[in-house]
């Protein structure tokens, strides 16, 4: 199974915008992330998202290019601020290739939850609109298979 968190796109201030979507460059760079993924062969059942708009707008941006056919779902448990082993929990149970967008510090938790079985671990310097992908091995171990962020795509 190959899981690919995404750090949401650059999100606006909150004095401009209380709900925080996302800037210009924030849908630029998620386009071009999302571009990137479908050329080159991303495919996932799902993509989920949290509950703030700058996940929602980024997973958005995410499926009209890469058109998963389960869609996109808004989940509890990937906040900012919630329990990584909520979802440790819940990916144990995933066998298709799937996407969580969601926010730091909770994705780097998962990362090092995942990898380490330590969420205070932190392996993977999180970008917005960046992509991680971690494959899980058939023995449920994870590895960090590649990781990509906007700068490096063009």
């Amino acid at each position: 199974m190959l899981l690919y968190l995404v750090q949401h796109g650059e999100a606006k201030r909150e004095e401009e915008d209380p709900s925080r979507g996302l800037t210009d460059k924030g849908f630029r760079d998620a386009a071009l992330a999302a571009l990137y993924a479908r050329e080159h062969g991303v495919t996932v059942s799902r993509i989920v998202h949290s509950s703030k708009k700058r996940a929602m707008q980024t997973a958005k941006v995410f499926a009209d290019h890469l058109k998963p056919k389960e869609g996109t779902e808004e989940v509890d448990g990937i906040g900012p601020m919630d329990d990584p082993a909520v979802w440790a929990e819940r990916i144990r149970g995933m066998h298709e290739d799937a996407m969580l967008v969601g926010h730091l510090p909770h994705l780097a938790k998962l990362a090092g939850l995942l990898l380490a079985g330590d969420s205070n671990k932190t392996f993977i310097d999180f970008k917005n609109s960046g992509i991680v992908c971690l494959k899980r091995s058939d023995d449920d171990m994870w590895a960090l298979e590649w990781m990509v962020v906007p700068e490096m795509m063009g």
